[in-house]
């Protein structure tokens, strides 16, 4: 469905050779896929996507988009793909209705199919109590099904969502994903994504691509790349003093790192499902008594620090960029 090749952009600036937003990426989308582009704000994700939409022409590279060429054939790629912006780009005025059936003819849809295909997505979206509502009257979560209702107005083969649910509030956002999943099961779309929220990269993607200072990084689903670090992280609290429990752990092949702390010990430990039972049997041993066991699994923000050196975390507070 997509199939990009070494896709690059130079912004043109007083500097000498300019400003790299994006610099050779390459990947591949298979039909059905939700693919998430995870990184930080200014990594390149939105260039990235205005390039992939026909938005911005490629200082260099090639992809090809829904089958066409985006270069020789823009206008065939702008027939099958939908995109949802992160600003989205309703009028204030219109009702939810009209917008979408603005939409369809825009699309060279009659006025009795746009009207269809308006209703169709007023009910799938959950819109129907809103209709006829101007759209500055919406919530930011009715307003970005809205967006995401245009996008698919087309019956779009791809649908391109940027930051899909930045400054939505948790119940939003998980209503918007439980929509998107729905757009993939019933119709068969392909969801191609970018985002800096770690939950909704979990929570929604097949795949994700981790893009940083414009170059493909890593590559694989959640779980495989969470997988690759190959270590949890176990805290056990004790009744006493944790020295001898920590004497005890610390010589087990699995622990890579041992800290206590009171009462407190926190092992970094080889990922390991029968490692828990082993430890229990070793403090056994030493009659040191555990009160709380807690194993925290590694995050794909783990796995962001593992590969840039930084923390995809703080990126939801930074304004956002190219």
């Amino acid at each position: 469905m997509i199939e990009a090749e070494d896709l690059s952009k130079t912004y043109k600036t007083k500097k000498k050779g300019g400003v790299q937003a994006v610099t050779g990426v390459s990947f591949h989308v298979a039909p059905g896929e939700i693919v998430g582009f995870l990184g930080q704000n200014g990594a390149g994700k939105t260039t990235t996507l205005r390039m992939l939409t026909t938005l911005l022409e490629p200082t260099s590279g090639s992809a090809r988009v829904a089958g066409c060429d985006l270069r020789s054939d823009p206008q065939g790629v702008r027939r099958k793909i939908g995109y949802v912006a992160q600003s989205g780009g309703t009028s204030p005025a219109a009702t939810v209705r009209s917008e979408l059936v603005l939409q369809g003819r825009l699309y060279q849809m009659s006025q009795a199919d746009a009207v269809r295909r308006a209703d169709e997505l007023i009910g799938e979206l959950d819109l129907t109590g809103l209709a006829e509502r101007p759209t500055i009257t919406l919530s930011g979560g009715q307003r970005r099904r809205l967006d995401i209702a245009l996008g698919l107005a087309h019956e779009p083969e791809l649908l391109f969502l940027d930051e899909p649910s930045a400054a939505l509030d948790p119940q939003s956002r998980s209503t918007l994903w439980e929509h998107v999943r729905t757009v993939r099961e019933t119709r068969g779309t392909t969801v191609f994504l970018s985002t800096h929220y770690l939950d909704e990269a979990d929570a929604l993607c097949d795949r994700v691509l981790i893009i940083d200072r414009g170059r493909i990084v890593a590559e694989d689903s959640p779980a495989n790349l969470k997988r690759q670090l190959g270590h949890d992280i176990v805290t056990i609290e004790l009744t006493a003093e944790a020295d001898r429990a920590e004497a005890a752990l610390s010589a087990h092949p699995a622990v890579q790192d041992v800290r206590a702390d009171g009462r407190t010990l926190r092992l970094t430990v080889e990922h390991n499902d029968r490692v828990l039972l082993e430890f229990l049997r070793a403090l056994d041993g030493v009659n040191a008594e555990p009160t709380s066991i807690q194993v925290v699994r590694p995050t794909l923000d783990d796995v962001f620090l593992s590969i840039t050196g930084r923390s995809l975390v703080e990126a939801a507070a930074q304004p956002v960029s190219v």
